[in-house]
């Protein structure tokens, strides 16, 4: 390919995985593809809100990451970028939502069956969002915060995820 002549998407998604990391890709690999999700979105004041969304996952910058986007239609409308770093043996999370204008970093690790993504905010509040009950065509998803150490976590967010393709 003509790089000069490249389109974006060219340039940005990848066929799979590289072939230098291939074997640690798979912790998010299994997510590539189109995904329906049922959203419970959990306010501090215990107001809840209920939808249906879509979520899309992608190999991306020559298969060395994981890009994705989550729409919740009238909620938020992101995109994650997932990079895996051979010097820590982790990823690198990197959430943005303009909808919102919310923005995180967090790293992300196996615990167990489940997927485990810590990181703080801008203002110091410990996240944690989990995949749990992974399976080949299904997962729920949970995002937490935790004001007090990390002593206890309060539900933001949860997702239950089913494959299209």
């Amino acid at each position: 390919m003509n790089r000069s002549a490249a389109s974006l998407a060219e340039l940005l998604f990848s066929d799979g995985p590289a072939s230098d990391r291939a074997d640690k890709m798979g912790l998010y690999g299994w997510l590539i593809g189109a995904w329906e999700m049922d959203a419970v979105i959990h306010a501090e004041d215990g107001r809840t809100h209920a939808g249906r969304g879509e979520i899309r996952f992608g190999w991306a910058l020559e298969g060395r990451a994981i890009q994705d986007v989550w729409s919740l239609p009238g909620v938020f409308h992101g995109t994650t970028l997932r990079i895996y770093d051979p010097g820590i043996d982790a990823w690198h999370i990197i959430w943005s939502d303009p909808l919102r204008q919310y923005y995180t970093r967090q790293i992300g690790r196996a615990q167990g069956p489940d997927i485990i993504q810590l990181g703080k905010t801008d203002q110091g509040v410990a996240t944690r969002w989990r995949f749990t009950d992974i399976a080949p065509t299904s997962f729920r998803w949970f995002g937490e915060c935790s004001t007090d150490s990390e002593a206890t976590w309060r539900l933001q967010s949860e997702f239950a995820a089913r494959r299209l393709t």
